[in-house]
């Protein structure tokens, strides 16, 4: 026994090529009475709810051949006869093309796509035992639909979009029918026109991309480009056509490092700030915090606005080669946008002179003139950093707070802090390799050095899942498929000057996008646990294409965070 969604689209598809009279509106050839109210007015009400489609395709059934003996009818002539069955049908409806009415082919459009059919033309059902077949022509009838628009036949209203503050006007024939059934909002102004012309005020960024709106809603797809995806999610929003404004969100999070050349990641954080999308705007600021260093170097830096500017300053996970090379870019901003002077000391204020070394202080001071016009807006800072870089962090932690965020490292690439990892195969055995940091980033340790070991594990298993010891009273490890990546990284030795320091450690991911190499993901974790416990939880790194690896490696950056901490209490 057929499906029962099978066995209505079938009664549908036949019905439409059913040849209709010329003086008519009828579906059926025999003109009953119950036919004859399928009606514009009609349509209107009831096809939003499906109701009417449904009733008038079980009345269908009565005149139509029955679905069960037109199968086996078509089995018996064979294959060659079920191509010129096709072959009249196509021809029939070409035939037919000014004497269907367009709601007949907007109304078997979205009930055809209620329908889950598959991408080939024709398919093997394996989940029906009876061998029945499904037939697609689901990429023609969208080709259909676009001609509709393009063409105009049938039109009952046309919109005319006009360029807001311009006479620039662009008129585009539509179905009624089609806009109501996307866009409520079309609805309520339909219903409220006067005449067959509806009028649409738009921006003249959304008037240039009108016409691609309006295509997504007969097709249902849409082609655009990066400096394109806010004017069309504006009209997305505005319309609310919401299946669209959703897939234009999960399209600006996965092109956030395409190249453009004037940048859009700064413009697109804007306009989530400004629409309050909590999600595009948190992606936004994730991505430009981990892959800061390139943002630095971009020409997309200068159109930062004050306030995402400050709120980068304030982060301790970005991702970038040096302070040095933050102080630096925070000059060109200020330089290319001359904001106002409290700006300038709040943002000054903001970096964490602490990590700079102090020969780089000392010259800032002498040939920054940015340093020299502010700098009594600084000088508390600068010369804590240098007590900083001259005294025993031991001592200074008795007179200072040194939790505060002038003493606390970001994420720096440079070879003082950690070293970059390429991992070729990771599925295929355990990894290990020592490198080396500095103790801490105050001068008095400067020349102090920690030796690190690191461990990667593409299938570790927990101690209680593994066989404890073999004869000879060693401990194996198990490796299975069930186990998970795994990261470890701890010191080779130990030392007094350890003492008041503590070590974070920063496991940065990268990944390749858009051709692009940034990073897809930071582990954090502290030197007691010695591991991040969800490391790549959710990678998949057994696939050659995995979103994780580039070109079957694992690339990763190892950082190692000294943080120091008050082992007395600071005196008042």
């Amino acid at each position: 026994m057929l499906h029962p969604k099978r066995e209505r689209f079938k009664i549908k598809a036949v019905a439409i090529a059913t040849p209709l009279p010329d003086s008519t509106n009828q579906w059926c050839p025999r003109g009953c009475e119950r036919c004859a109210r399928g009606k514009a007015s009609v349509l209107h009400k009831e096809s939003r709810t499906g109701s009417w489609a449904t009733q008038q395709a079980a009345h269908l059934s009565a005149h139509i051949q029955p679905v069960g003996e037109w199968r086996r009818d078509r089995e018996e002539r064979g294959k060659d006869k079920e191509a010129e069955t096709v072959k009249n049908w196509e021809e029939m409806e070409r035939s037919y093309e000014h004497k269907i009415p367009c709601w007949v082919y907007v109304l078997f459009f979205l009930h055809f796509h209620s329908v889950t059919v598959s991408g080939a033309p024709l398919k093997q059902e394996a989940a029906l035992d009876n061998g029945a077949t499904v037939l697609n022509h689901s990429m023609h009838l969208v080709h259909r639909m676009e001609n509709l628009l393009t063409l105009g036949n049938s039109s009952d209203v046309s919109l005319r979009v006009q360029t807001m503050n311009t006479d620039e006007v662009k008129v585009i024939q539509a179905h009624s029918l089609v806009l109501t059934l996307q866009s409520d909002v079309f609805e309520e102004l339909l219903l409220s026109r006067n005449n067959s012309v509806l009028v649409l005020i738009e921006t003249s960024e959304c008037a240039a991309v009108f016409d691609k709106f309006v295509r997504y809603l007969y097709c249902g797809d849409i082609s655009l480009r990066l400096d394109q995806a806010i004017s069309l999610h504006k009209l997305a929003s505005k319309y609310r056509v919401w299946g669209l404004q959703q897939g234009l969100t999960q399209y600006m999070t996965q092109h956030l490092s395409s190249d453009s050349p004037t940048g859009h990641v700064v413009s697109w954080y804007n306009y989530a700030l400004q629409i309050g999308d909590a999600t595009l705007r948190d992606s936004c600021l994730q991505y430009l915090s981990w892959n800061l260093s390139s943002v630095l170097q971009s020409g997309e830096w200068g159109s930062i606005s004050e306030d995402l500017l400050l709120s980068l300053l304030q982060r301790s996970d970005l991702i970038l080669q040096s302070e040095l090379e933050l102080y630096e870019a925070l000059e060109i901003w200020i330089n290319q946008n001359q904001p106002i002077s409290s700006t300038v000391e709040t943002a000054l204020r903001a970096v964490r002179y602490g990590m700079i070394p102090p020969q780089h202080l000392f010259r800032l001071q002498r040939h920054s003139p940015l340093m020299v016009k502010y700098y009594e807006a600084i000088r508390d800072l600068l010369y804590l950093a240098f007590q900083f870089h001259s005294a025993s962090p031991i001592q200074l932690a008795k007179y200072f707070d040194v939790n505060c965020s002038i003493f606390t490292p970001r994420n720096y690439l440079s070879s003082s802090w950690g070293t970059p990892w390429i991992i070729n195969n990771p599925t295929r055995d355990d990894r290990s390799f020592s490198f080396q940091t500095q103790l801490g980033p105050s001068g008095h340790d400067s020349s102090k050095r920690v030796t690190w070991n690191a461990l990667f594990s593409p299938r570790w298993l927990p101690l209680s899942a593994r066989s404890t010891y073999t004869e000879l009273g060693s401990m194996q490890p198990t490796r299975t498929e069930g186990g998970r990546p795994r990261i470890i990284v701890t010191p080779a030795t130990s030392s007094p000057d350890f003492a008041g320091v503590s070590f974070q450690k920063a496991i940065i991911v990268m990944a390749k996008q858009q051709g692009k190499v940034i990073v897809r993901h930071v582990y954090n974790f502290h030197q007691s646990t010695e591991e991040s416990g969800d490391f790549l939880v959710d990678a998949d790194i057994q696939r050659r294409a995995s979103e994780y690896l580039i070109d079957s490696s694992l690339y990763l950056h190892v950082v190692i965070k000294p943080l120091y901490h008050s082992l007395l209490v600071a005196r008042k």
